[in-house]
């Protein structure tokens, strides 16, 4: 949903108090369903996160995360690429899998990483299960990344796993 479509939104329908509806730029009213909303609160985080100082608002950075792979059925690893000033460049999905694990490529990662011109990286998946547990794979799996992007001058600040609204940093639990 772009924000060039819509100029506003308006609460609840008051007679069912349960459609969400929005106002177009000719100012007619229409109603919007679920995805539409969470498709424009993702652009919403993500435009606040991009280029902000990543490590003086990490709050921000889980809010956007808890949006995009919080509710998702299957894992997603996802990279968020940073500057030298550790502000954020992009946030990348990398690769999609089932619904207890998916296949990461270090060759992909180290090569995107390179493309965007990263500094840094946090790496993030979530896990559909609701445990936000890393598993020996995820650990390993941090190990590798770490190693990989270091030949490139490329540093992994976290990895983070995002299950539903609950949220686990490695890097704060000593795991990196």
């Amino acid at each position: 949903m772009s924000h060039d479509l819509f100029s506003s939104f308006v609460s609840f329908d008051s007679s069912t108090s349960s459609v969400l509806l929005v106002r177009d730029v000719a100012g007619d009213y229409r109603q919007v369903d679920a995805d539409e909303v969470l498709q424009a609160a993702q652009q919403v985080l993500l435009s606040r996160v991009r280029g902000s100082d990543v490590l003086a608002s990490p709050q921000a950075v889980r809010d956007f995360l808890r949006v995009k792979l919080g509710t998702l059925e299957h894992e997603v690893f996802a990279v968020v690429h940073l500057d030298t000033q550790n502000r954020v460049i992009e946030y990348v999905e990398m690769f999609r899998g089932t619904v207890s694990q998916t296949s990461v490529y270090p060759r992909e990662v180290v090569r995107e990483s390179m493309m965007c011109n990263s500094a840094a990286v946090l790496l993030v998946h979530n896990h559909p299960s609701g445990s936000t547990q890393p598993s020996r794979a995820d650990e390993m799996l941090t190990q590798t990344l770490k190693a990989a992007l270091a030949l490139v001058d490329v540093r992994v600040l976290d990895h983070l796993i995002v299950a539903g609204n609950d949220f686990l940093s490695m890097a704060e639990r000593g795991l990196m």
